[in-house]
């Protein structure tokens, strides 16, 4: 553990040193102005690693830079202001201990130095930088497990589709670093493409988990199974598998299901409870893909319907979930309307 002692004073600085090896403080580190304060801390250096300190004791009057000027300083340093820092002061003046205090100080003893008092202040802040420290690290660790999920989910995407019949391009912008957003695709045979774009209830870790789930399934139930409604339906069964009586509500997601077939020159969907997607069909006629079934695991038993739409030389489809919508204003049907016509 690393006290620093900031006084212009030396003697001042050997009364509080005294005090505080007497009390096992051993590791005490005298300086004598706020600029040998920087120095120590490696205040100017951006990319330096601190020197581990665990409490600051500075005193308010000093030249050139005062202890408050100084605790201001420290405060704008992301790596160091959570270090506590305790004025020590002969000033009676209350507003300028309220200015001390509002610079970041964690406290304040007054000059003569009341020993008890000094070592009461000090456990306290120190057991408020261990509280700090420990809940810095848990969240870190908890950052790395995060990152390390977000680049699992982001490798189950499936990568940009180009071929002699078919193109499929993505735009994914998550709000939050782990989504409830998932898009897959897979080429079925020769011909035929199954494609799926969803969106679960909620966002963040509990809605990835669940996403995260459903497509460990969707490669089997797409190559398995192929037709719209069966997808669609084993979807909905496995949701279920997730439900307990204890569950006050349930998992569920919205889905388009679509199934590209560039010889029969048909696209059979599915549109469980999604946004309306759009079909430009022969490059002349706008169809939206509409809604034919509740949400995914709403319910036990769903009932789903497919939609076919035929073409002769080309179709453009256009998917989305509601971000792309809410993105564009606060009125989601208004969002469609402008969505369509520019498509």
């Amino acid at each position: 553990m690393t006290i620093l002692l900031v006084d212009d004073n030396q003697v001042n600085l050997f009364v509080i040193e005294k005090i505080l090896k007497g009390a096992g403080y051993d590791n005490c580190v005298s300086l004598t102005s706020a600029h040998a304060l920087f120095d120590y801390l490696n205040l100017d250096d951006e990319n330096s690693k601190t020197n581990s300190v665990d409490l600051i004791l500075l005193d308010i009057m000093m030249p050139e830079i005062d202890g408050i000027q100084a605790c201001r300083r420290i405060q704008q340093v992301e790596r160091l202001k959570h270090i506590p820092i305790i004025f020590v002061t002969a000033l009676e003046d209350s507003s300028k201990l309220v200015e001390a205090l509002d610079a970041g100080g964690t406290d304040y003893v007054t000059k003569p130095i009341n020993k008890v008092e000094l070592l009461a202040r000090m456990r306290v802040a120190l057991r408020l930088k261990a509280e700090i420290d420990w809940h810095t690290e848990h969240e870190k660790k908890i950052q790395t497990e995060l990152d390390l999920a977000t680049h699992v989910q982001q490798n189950l995407l499936s990568p940009p589709l180009r071929e002699k019949d078919i193109q499929m391009e993505v735009s994914y912008y998550p709000s939050f670093k782990l989504a409830g957003d998932m898009y897959y695709w897979h080429k079925i045979d020769e011909h035929r493409y199954g494609i799926i774009l969803f969106d679960m209830m909620g966002h963040g870790i509990s809605a990835s988990l669940v996403c995260m789930f459903i497509s460990s399934v969707l490669r089997e139930a797409i190559k398995s199974l192929v037709d719209p409604e069966q997808v669609i339906t084993e979807l909905n069964r496995y949701m279920e598998l997730l439900h307990s009586e204890k569950d006050e509500i349930p998992y569920y997601f919205t889905a388009i299901y679509l199934v590209i077939d560039t010889e029969a020159k048909t696209v059979e969907y599915v549109n469980a409870g999604h946004p309306e997607g759009y079909m430009l069909v022969d490059e002349h006629t706008l169809v939206p893909l509409q809604r034919g079934s509740c949400p995914v695991g709403f319910f036990e038993e769903m009932d789903v319907q497919k939609s076919v739409v035929s073409f002769e030389n080309d179709v453009q489809i256009l998917l989305f979930t509601d971000g792309a919508l809410e993105s564009m204003g606060p009125c989601e049907n208004e969002s469609a309307l402008r969505l369509q016509k520019t498509y």
